[in-house]
């Protein structure tokens, strides 16, 4: 099914072990959105390998990896990512041969100790190699100020990171511990300024220093490289990624209706004018861009589902064909595929939780072998490419009226889902919205009770911006020096032209005195002297 991960036990290099070994996951910081939970469903022996590989990873080096190829550890473009993706394996049962005791050490050493910096020349404000690099911060302010790079998406993957291991605290009964962790779990609400605007919308994910918010247009994110405060979106992006506190997402969003209307913008063409999605009709929404995968199915927690298919299904169909260049970016190691095979089986997973969005099967018949004899069947009745909307559903032989579903309703012991589709959208799924683990809010309180008044602080400079102005001022500096030199050279030509203009007003009376001297010393027979004089002349010319 996948060439990545590799699974190359008993050819490790580095140790000696008991423990699979799997390597070249280039790409963690993407996967862990639902490539890791498609694995899990499709070759759950596999999975839990890779799991206890991670593991192990973290025993022998001391971190698990964000990214990691040719047995070292790589990159971190946000958060620690593996935590998320031990976490999805922990709240849906997996044990096994797992030593989850030594599983939760390696969240906390991510959580709780700094990696040593590694000086990377691509943003040497803190290591990217392994671990949260950012984490004075995160651990002293509760948000991540702009001495380091990624701020902001590095304060939106911090939180989610810290719930996943509030997950497995509660699983592992560590309630001091998963009590700590749901607090930071909540710490993206200190960068959402509310009174950042864009396209008509209040309320964005922005960078922030200690004297308060900074000023950041929602559409752009600068360079959206590893020194800028975004990686590779748009504040746009990432502030529909708190998944995991969904209600108090919708709540500052201005409550549900308007969250809609947010999400409506998300894909609306010619609206984005940041460049950045110029191949995708200028939509904000980034089909080939991986934070931006799970917000086509936000709608279906503010009640509006048929608008999740709508969105989800125009996007596979528009982005995605069986050509070479057939995925809308980087697959990155296999993320952008997982994306499209979910959307065809009709169903999206919730990383760190038990929830699955339900969206719109693209076949007649399709059943998942789950392993241990068990499978999970979905049937679809009038589906077409005009008729995908969800009219009713069953589940496990029973009527359906819920948006989600759960891994212990149809993966834990197999199952059935048997859709009926059709042309127009229906209002099938009137039971209760998907559950919002780290809300402590409902969907339309007031985002004044939830949120504490903080200043507009002018833009500090970061470490990046300071070396660059230098950089900027050397060159004025030169510019001055140069623009100085010109000046004093045209003084001193204006100056000299002056002087040789007198010189040769001079030497015109002194000939004009030579040629009556030369007149009368030849009269009286003495030698010409005038030539050396227009020599003299003829040098200064």
């Amino acid at each position: 099914m996948h060439l990545l991960p590799s699974n190359r036990t008993g050819e490790n290099p580095l140790w000696n072990s008991s423990e699979p070994y799997y390597d070249d996951t280039f790409t963690t910081w993407d996967l862990f959105r639902c490539t890791f939970s498609l694995l899990h469903i499709l070759q759950p022996v596999a999975y839990e390998e890779y799991i206890r590989s991670l593991i192990d990873i973290f025993r022998f080096e001391g971190y698990m990896p964000d990214a990691r190829s040719s047995n070292f550890n790589g990159a971190t473009q946000g958060g620690s990512n593996s935590d998320n993706v031990l976490a999805d394996a922990y709240v849906k049962g997996v044990r096994g041969a797992v030593n989850w005791t030594a599983g939760y050490q390696a969240m906390v050493k991510d959580a709780e100790v700094v990696p040593v910096n590694n000086n990377d020349p691509r943003d040497n404000s803190s290591s990217t190699k392994e671990g949260r690099g950012a984490l004075p911060d995160w651990l002293q302010y509760g948000y991540i100020t702009p001495k380091y790079g990624r701020s902001v998406s590095r304060a939106v993957e911090y939180s989610f990171n810290d719930f996943s291991l509030y997950q497995v605290a509660t699983g592992l009964g560590k309630q001091d511990d998963a009590t700590k962790y749901l607090k930071r779990s909540q710490n993206w609400i200190n960068h959402w300024n509310p009174s950042a605007t864009s396209l008509g919308f209040n309320g964005f994910l922005v960078p922030r220093s200690t004297a308060g918010f900074i000023k950041q247009d929602p559409l752009s994110c600068g360079g959206c490289y590893w020194k800028d405060a975004y990686y590779e979106a748009l504040p746009w992006e990432y502030s529909f990624n708190m998944h995991h506190d969904m209600d108090t997402l919708v709540a500052l969003s201005g409550g549900p209706s308007t969250f809609v209307s947010r999400l409506n913008t998300m894909f609306k063409p010619g609206i984005n004018t940041s460049g950045r999605s110029s191949g995708f009709n200028n939509t904000i929404f980034n089909p080939g861009n991986e934070p931006s995968f799970t917000t086509p199915y936000l709608y279906n927690y503010v009640g509006r589902q048929d608008l999740s298919v709508r969105q989800s299904r125009n996007i596979a169909k528009s982005y995605y064909s069986a050509t070479p260049g057939g995925i809308p970016g980087n697959s990155d190691a296999g993320a952008m595929e997982s994306w499209l095979i979910w959307n065809m089986l009709g169903l999206y997973p919730m990383v760190a939780q038990t929830t699955f969005m339900i969206g719109s099967p693209w076949f007649a018949n399709t059943t998942i072998s789950l392993g241990g004899g068990k499978t999970l069947a979905m049937t679809t009745i009038n589906g077409s490419e005009s008729s995908f909307y969800v009219q009713s559903l069953k589940v496990n032989g029973k009527p359906w009226n819920q948006a989600w579903l759960t891994w212990n309703d149809i993966f834990e012991n197999g199952g059935t889902m048997d859709f009926v589709l059709g042309s127009k959208p229906a209002n099938w799924a009137t039971g209760p919205a998907p559950s919002s683990p780290a809300s402590t809010v409902s969907k339309t309180a007031d985002p004044n009770s939830i949120l504490t008044p903080v200043p507009t602080a002018p833009s500090p400079k970061s470490p990046h911006s300071i070396a660059v102005r230098k950089r900027e001022i050397l060159r004025e500096v030169a510019f001055v020096i140069m623009a100085v030199f010109i000046v004093a050279a045209s003084c001193a030509a204006t100056w000299f032209w002056r002087k040789r203009n007198s010189t040769v007003n001079t030497d015109t009376k002194d000939q004009e005195k030579g040629a009556k001297s030369a007149d009368i010393n030849t009269r009286e027979g003495r030698p010409d002297r005038t030539d050396h004089k227009r020599s003299l002349g003829g040098c200064i010319k």
